[in-house]
């Protein structure tokens, strides 16, 4: 049996995760459970310090450069910034 080929077709949205702007808006943000509606589907892991975002998988930490996508169905994931730019080009307007 020889494997077939196949190639995504729907277009996602995407944004690059910088931690530095995150970290100056939760510190403007002085009550904790107001950083999980601040940054909804991502957030900070109280306990660890790390900043998370919520996927179909469970919490997964997102660290400084991956890119957050979202999906056609409002599913959320992280993409490392190498695999990204290997796999995505930005779709014509």
């Amino acid at each position: 049996m020889t494997a077939k080929k196949y190639r995504k077709t729907a277009t996602i949205e995407a944004e690059q995760f910088n931690e530095a702007k995150w970290q100056e808006k939760y510190r403007a943000c002085h009550n904790p459970d107001q950083w999980e509606a601040l940054a909804h589907p991502y957030g900070i892991d109280r306990y660890r310090g790390h900043f998370i975002i919520v996927t179909l998988e469970g919490d997964l930490i997102l660290h400084d450069g991956d890119w957050i996508a979202t999906g056609i169905n409002g599913e959320h994931w992280p993409i490392a910034d190498d695999i990204f730019r290997k796999t995505y080009v930005e779709a014509e307007k």
